[in-house]
């Protein structure tokens, strides 16, 4: 049986990573400044977490949400209070795009409407409803496109509340700051005004954090810098440090009916068990805010890099657009220069590193992009 070849891949393999390094099959050490698409947070084979999967492993790894499990409430006690909404409940499950499904499905059992407002270069996922909110027609199927969703600019409050004076607009859906989009930041007069918009049409307002969340922007959650309140906040890639893991935080206004939502594998022992070791790390290690200094000084120093037409970003979550196309700068990067990178378009590379990146990693990375900047002229 091969491989359903739906990935373009790079020829090499990693077999091993550590903090923020990682090595292929051929023994080559890179700097990884793009955690597996965001999901890094605490680097690769910290012992604390290889300590608490594998201690809770050997004694269950496994059984089903028919029976408690105390590892779910001590995951969801911690998850409070680090990120400040210890009166919102807990749903756990797999992955980013089921947490996106089961947010705009509490939205719609909430009040009974289908319509969801979303935005331009946003994505929120490839499943069924995650990918319809999703602003890319190539990836949505025809049995995806039968609930009604409107983009609109990011910025543009004017339409939106366009949308919302038809009175059935279910939800608004927006990235904390977008990934896919090319870290492109609501502004926070921009979110202080949708959460009052919401408020006043009685929309649910649902943030994805999926990539901007767990610490990654200097906050716990990007949207705290505008100091607000989303009625939905939904979680995954850095939760548990790579162990498969979303969750979907809920505004105390829902009201929860058994049998509502529901998952086979969501909130298991063994995905408690890393998330708690994580929550544990960013503790211990001032994750969060070394995320804001390191990502202030990465920042200052990718300013000073010729061809940069702009820089987008907050703490570990930097895009950085060039006049030219970038495919051959990240080319040299990874194979000559042993840095992983992200991408965002033809222009924009993106930098999704561990939190845990120090600051002459930091700058160790930002000398090899100089001197591939140099070659690729």
């Amino acid at each position: 049986m091969n491989l359903f070849d739906v990935y373009p891949l790079f020829d090499i393999e990693v077999v091993r990573g550590k903090g923020c390094r990682v090595w292929d099959a051929a023994g080559n050490e890179y700097i990884d400044l793009y955690g597996g698409h965001a999901v890094i947070s605490v680097g690769h084979s910290h012992p604390d977490y290889v300590a608490a999967i594998t201690a809770q492993v050997q004694k269950l790894g496994f059984y089903s949400n028919s029976v408690h499990n105390s590892l779910q409430q001590q995951l969801a006690d911690r998850l409070g209070r680090a990120s400040g909404y210890d009166d919102y409940a807990l749903f756990l499950i797999n992955t980013g795009a089921e947490a996106n499904e089961n947010a705009l499905k509490l939205a719609s059992f909430h009040n009974g409407k289908r319509r969801v407002v979303s935005f331009n270069k946003s994505f929120h996922g490839r499943t069924s409803a995650a990918v319809r909110v999703t602003d890319n027609p190539a990836i949505i199927a025809p049995v995806n496109e039968g609930m009604p969703v409107v983009y609109v600019p990011m910025g543009d409050l004017s339409r939106v509340e366009e949308e919302f004076k038809k009175a059935d607009v279910s939800s608004l859906i927006i990235e904390g700051i977008q990934g896919v989009g090319g870290i492109q930041i609501p502004s926070d007069d921009f979110m202080r005004s949708l959460r009052e918009l919401c408020t006043r049409y009685e929309v649910c307002m649902i943030v994805d954090e999926i990539q901007s969340g767990y610490g990654r922007s200097g906050r716990f959650f990007a949207h705290q810098y505008a100091g607000i309140r989303p009625d939905i906040i939904t979680v995954a890639k850095g939760i548990a440090n790579g162990f498969p893991m979303g969750a979907v935080l809920i505004s105390p206004m829902f009201k929860a009916v058994h049998g509502m939502l529901g998952t086979t594998f969501g909130g298991n022992h063994l995905a408690c068990a890393a998330a708690i070791a994580v929550l544990d790390i960013m503790d211990k290690e001032r994750l969060i805010e070394n995320a804001g200094e390191t990502g202030r000084y990465l920042l200052r120093e990718l300013a000073t890099l010729p061809g940069v037409k702009e820089l987008r970003g907050r703490g570990l979550m930097i895009g950085i657009e060039f006049e030219a196309p970038i495919k051959e700068i990240r080319r040299r990067l990874l194979f000559e220069h042993k840095v992983f990178t992200g991408v965002a378009g033809a222009h924009t590379i993106r930098l999704l590193p561990p939190l845990s990146l120090s600051l002459s990693e930091a700058g160790e990375a930002v000398r090899r992009l100089r001197r591939a900047l140099a070659e690729a002229q």
